[in-house]
């Protein structure tokens, strides 16, 4: 069960990247209920194993691309992020250590699979993956647009994706670049 998890949040994460155009210096937000791919009610049955599963799976492809991971904190730590401390303002970092229930499974594996793992309050990534129901927004850029990609679920998750894009000003008689959008 945790390799077939692992290989649907890689294919979630090699479907984002292409999909969003991610290049190397992006940022993807990801919120994880273990609870919820374990088919049970968001916070109700923390999995730190599932969690690292998913957490594996989705480092394996970002990593390699240069791709930075953003992990979402469960609402119990108000949905603080757990990011590399390169890629970190000093003036955003809180101080907190993600533990299973208090800040969620995903969170926790993040915190332990990262080279210098801190936590900020805010983030504003260009892409993003929902596992669950987790309501990543919050930490997008502005515009964000919803991406369908194949991997509907994982586990028995729901997965919904994001990518953003520029906003458009200038209207009606406006041209844009394609390449922005």
């Amino acid at each position: 069960m945790l390799e077939q998890i692992k290989n649907e949040a890689k294919a979630a994460a090699e479907q984002l990247c292409e999909g969003a155009k991610l290049h190397k210096g992006s940022i993807v937000v990801v919120g994880c209920s273990s609870s919820e791919v374990e088919g049970c009610k968001i916070g109700s049955n923390s999995n730190p194993e599932v969690a690292k599963a998913i957490f594996n799976g989705i480092y394996e492809v970002l990593n390699p691309k240069g791709i930075y991971l953003a992990a979402q904190c469960c609402e119990h730590l108000n949905r603080a992020i757990i990011i590399e401390r390169e890629i970190a303002n000093e003036d955003a970092m809180v101080n907190v250590i993600p533990q299973p229930k208090a800040g969620g499974s995903f969170a926790t594996a993040a915190y332990m699979g990262f080279k210098d793992p801190v936590a900020v309050e805010e983030i504003k990534a260009d892409a993003g993956l929902d596992i669950g129901g987790t309501l990543i927004g919050m930490h997008l850029k502005k515009v964000a647009v919803p991406l369908r990609i194949e991997t509907k679920h994982i586990g028995n998750a729901i997965v919904l994706a994001a990518r953003t894009r520029r906003k458009f000003v200038g209207g009606q008689r406006a041209i844009y670049d394609e390449n922005l959008m």
